[in-house]
């Protein structure tokens, strides 16, 4: 069974995971350790959400122009949340604008999986690249992110295989 959320794991948390699948624990694992969905569930509430967090730990970065849940981002961009930075000509100057695209199948997720991509996208806003001092500025914002990024990618391997673990609210 491929596990393509997880790649790159060693072969001995693959061979965890695996057997947490065959045995259909896995879903119970995950329900027990994160038993609640958040209550984030509007474009608007997501906005405020993230802004309060770059306010927090991000004040002197970007501003950000959009932030939206997304239905097509997972499926077209391969991706969870997208940070995207557009710039366009207007007149005589050029206006850039940070967006940010959070995966829809994170309305109902757990509370610490959105803070968990919302923190990774936020991190894009000072580093664009996958670097140590990205995930430094990750745990900075979230100490738990690596363990929650880890987690993510069981709920995601969870979903791809069994269907939906929380139900829509």
């Amino acid at each position: 069974m491929q596990l393509k959320y997880l790649t790159g794991y060693p072969k001995p948390v693959l061979d965890q995971v695996r057997a947490a699948i065959a045995a259909e624990t896995l879903g119970p694992f995950l329900l027990k350790k994160y038993p609640d969905t958040h209550d984030i569930k509007t474009n608007k509430a997501l906005y405020a959400y993230v802004m309060a967090l770059k306010k927090q730990y991000l004040r002197q970065s970007s501003p950000l122009s959009k932030v939206i849940y997304d239905d097509k981002l997972d499926v077209l961009h391969q991706a969870l949340g997208l940070h995207t930075y557009v710039s366009r000509v207007q007149g005589s100057k050029l206006k850039a604008k940070n967006e940010m695209r959070i995966g829809a199948v994170f309305k109902t997720a757990p509370p610490e999986f959105l803070n968990m991509i919302v923190v990774h996208e936020l991190a894009h806003l000072k580093e664009k690249d996958h670097n140590k001092a990205f995930y430094k500025l990750c745990t900075h914002m979230e100490p738990n992110y690596l363990q929650l990024e880890f987690d993510v990618r069981l709920y995601l391997t969870y979903l791809d295989i069994f269907g939906e673990l929380y139900q829509a609210q």
